[in-house]
């Protein structure tokens, strides 16, 4: 598969790096672009970066970075088993336990959702740095959530780091994930409060709390461009669409003449404006 042009493999952590200096020199080059490719596109394209993760797989299946990759790339297809596997192999390679509450989530992806919860109460657990166990808590509530155990998932998610008013790369997910709970079991007012309390911390947009707060709040979000709103709009406004006057339907088509000068002066307006991905 090809590798982008501005990928060179030197992205990767000061970690990964160290553990690819294993490999022969041109492997590890080849290993390292594979793996950069793979993050760039776990999030946009998941299936392309699950491919370009069981090329770095083939290619260097004994190194732990390698199989973490894999996993999180066969994760994001929603390949639960493989992705489990591959994080208890990354595990036994480095004796850490960082990789503990997805290989408890997999187990809810593959319909295990006690065997995610007992995971929860296990020692590995209390060996987890805080953002890890702050995953831990998300995956149990989700494992009570589908055992039907709603009212158990608020209370698992209750917490000092849901009380805090101290703003962590995963507060906004906690503050959602309680919100939702809340919902679940009727208890709208406190669930909009949390939801509102979500965006709040929501600084990357990790979350569609605003999305849920219009929904509570009765507002509908209508597609501009969606010919079928402005249908709907023009019945709003007491207008028939298929009665309105031909000039009313029709937008005015310029003539065929245009001015170059114009056009110069807008092509100097429009100039370098670029926008970051």
């Amino acid at each position: 598969m090809p590798i982008h042009e501005d990928v060179t493999g030197d992205e990767l952590d000061k970690e990964v790096k160290q553990e690819l200096m294993s490999l022969p020199k041109t492997l590890a080059e080849d290993v390292a672009k594979n793996l950069v490719m793979v993050a760039k596109l776990l999030d946009e394209d998941p299936e392309q970066a699950y491919a370009y993760a069981k090329i770095a797989l083939r290619l260097a299946s004994r190194v732990p970075s390698v199989r973490e990759a894999a996993g999180f790339a066969a994760y994001a297809v929603e390949k639960y088993s493989e992705a489990l596997a591959e994080f208890r192999a990354a595990r036994r390679m480095t004796g850490l336990q960082h990789l503990w509450p997805v290989m408890a989530d997999c187990e809810r992806g593959m319909g295990r959702p006690e065997k995610a919860l007992a995971m929860a109460g296990e020692p590995e657990v209390q060996r987890l740095d805080k953002a890890g166990q702050v995953e831990m808590r998300l995956v149990a509530a989700g494992a009570r959530r589908d055992m039907g155990q709603a009212d158990a998932a608020v209370v698992t998610l209750q917490s000092p780091e849901l009380a805090s008013h101290s703003v962590q790369p995963w507060t906004a997910r906690l503050r959602y994930a309680y919100a939702d709970a809340l919902l679940e079991v009727g208890r709208e007012d406190e669930a909009r409060e949390w939801f509102a309390k979500a965006l709040e911390a929501d600084q990357n947009g990790s979350t569609d709390a605003s999305d849920r707060l219009a929904e509570l709040d009765g507002v509908e979000f209508v597609d501009a461009l969606d010919p079928e709103a402005e249908d709907i709009d023009d019945e709003a406004d007491g207008i028939d669409v298929d009665d309105a006057p031909e000039a009313a339907r029709t937008p005015d088509v310029p003539d065929a003449e245009t001015d170059t000068d114009t056009d110069a002066d807008e092509d100097a307006d429009t100039d370098g404006g670029r926008t970051r991905e």
